[in-house]
């Protein structure tokens, strides 16, 4: 599978066509993406119980398996997405990572349409989530300690906007952190009413501190991790996707530049998703 003109973002998602090993369900030709989680083994106790997204021996595009910056890439079938006609390949690219483990951490967070959703964070993964929130009717309140961030939650579309350290003016339903901090865990649970629940969206987290257990996590509420994605997130979002017509906003960089992307993705210094074209 070669990958297109604007196939990639920093973290080996790629879009591309067909030209080997087609399916029934993927004839050559055909334009696919290939999401961070390249395969599951299918046979620990996890992927048993249907919860492949916690699979013991899980393979990861371009991290355990070659081909994230290839020309051309290998991949399981089972793990290859047919991209709808509606999402061009530069706005493709950033939903088979950011968009699909943002859609699974509302999954998580057991978001209900008209819900009060936090959103604790506005990066890649934010940004593609609200526009999937706001289409389900949500209250989206948005805390995050860039201006420019703040400026884009505003533009689509949340109800309140305020910095890291403002708290909603409302008790919220569910809440997603997205920034490897222990204390916006804290933040997102002190505007949780009783019964809420948190996700975090995050792969490490510095550490959460003591906190008052009667106050914040008194009254069921919940805290819960989110790990990987399962191929019914990815199914499941990409037609959402299409069907709201869902267009990332982008950073383009070219591929000599991708260490550049990369420190951008780092620092926080990109609004939306970085995609690198090679």
């Amino acid at each position: 599978m070669p990958p297109r003109k604007e196939p990639l973002i920093p973290g080996h998602q790629i879009v591309g066509d067909v030209v080997d090993g087609a399916t029934t369900e993927l004839p050559l030709g055909t334009r696919v993406g290939v999401s961070w989680v390249g395969g599951i083994d299918g046979t620990c106790p996890y992927c048993r119980r249907g919860l492949e997204n916690l699979c013991d021996a899980p393979v990861f595009t371009g991290y355990t398996v070659n081909g994230g910056y290839a020309e051309y890439a290998a991949a399981r079938s089972d793990f290859v997405y047919a991209l709808p006609p509606e999402l061009d390949d530069l706005h493709a690219a950033p939903l088979l990572c950011a968009g699909i483990i943002g859609f699974r951490s509302l999954r998580v967070a057991g978001v209900e349409r008209g819900d009060r959703v936090g959103l604790f964070g506005f990066g890649a993964s934010a940004h593609l989530a609200i526009v999937v929130l706001r289409s389900w009717n949500c209250e989206v309140y948005v805390s995050t300690r860039g201006v420019s961030h703040r400026k884009l939650a505003e533009s689509l579309g949340a109800k309140w906007v305020g910095s890291e350290t403002d708290k909603p003016p409302v008790e919220l339903d569910r809440a997603v952190t997205f920034a490897p901090s222990g204390d916006v865990v804290i933040s997102a649970l002190a505007s949780l009413r009783k019964g809420g629940i948190v996700a975090i969206n995050a792969i490490h987290l510095d550490r959460i501190p003591e906190f008052d257990y009667g106050r914040l996590l008194w009254g069921e509420r919940q805290i819960r991790s989110v790990a990987n994605m399962t191929r019914s997130d990815a199914r499941d979002f990409l037609k959402i996707a299409a069907d709201i017509r869902l267009q990332p906003r982008v950073t383009v960089f070219p591929l000599e530049r991708a260490n550049d992307a990369l420190a951008a993705v780092k620092n926080d210094a990109v609004d939306g998703a970085a995609v690198i074209v090679p």
